[in-house]
């Protein structure tokens, strides 16, 4: 003997003013940082969208940057004359 169970889900919002009205839909909202559900029929549904905006994730992994390459060094320059403190320190040395 096979026994099937059909089993109604009833709008909670309804629900609280003791209203028995058949779910079709699903509310998600936010609570306490974790993310809910609630059966709910449509009249209920849209009158959630209107009032909130739906949760929607657009989330996704951040991804790593490039390390940028460092320019190359200078040529080196060519020796530039010995400026004026150099040449007081050398000669102060002597």
């Amino acid at each position: 003997m096979v026994t099937e169970v059909f089993t109604l889900k009833y709008c909670d919002p309804h629900a609280l003013r003791e209203e028995k009205v058949e779910a079709t839909e699903v509310i998600q909202f936010a609570w306490e940082g974790t993310v809910r559900e609630v059966d709910a029929c449509t009249e209920c549904k849209k009158e959630h969208e209107t009032r909130f905006e739906p949760l929607v994730d657009y989330s996704r992994p951040v991804k790593k940057r490039r390390a940028t390459k460092k320019a190359e060094p200078k040529a080196a320059a060519p020796e530039a004359e010995p400026s004026a403190d150099e040449q007081s320190a050398a000669d102060s040395d002597a």
